[in-house]
């Protein structure tokens, strides 16, 4: 495997930027110089991630996420340390 990753991705496996074996690897998402780890979905091209807000559904049962717009950075976890 490389160590570039992709332009967008997603935790939702119903999601066609979903990518299991990436994310089994572990992604870490520094957003405006800060750390998350709440991050449902980003794109590094748009300038955007996607968090879940709070306990909120919506009529499917899924949970609803907010977008927040910023600098977004992945990264490898296994890399670090």
């Amino acid at each position: 495997m490389t160590d570039t990753l992709p332009d967008r991705l997603s935790n939702d496996p119903r999601s066609p930027y979903h990518d299991a074996d990436l994310l089994d690897r572990g992604i870490g998402i520094r957003f405006n110089g800060v750390e998350r780890n709440n991050v449902e979905e980003y794109c590094i091209s748009e300038g955007w991630i996607r968090v879940i807000a709070g306990k909120a559904l919506d009529r499917r049962g899924q949970p609803m996420t907010l977008k927040l717009k910023g600098t977004v950075e992945p990264f490898l976890r296994s890399g670090e340390g």
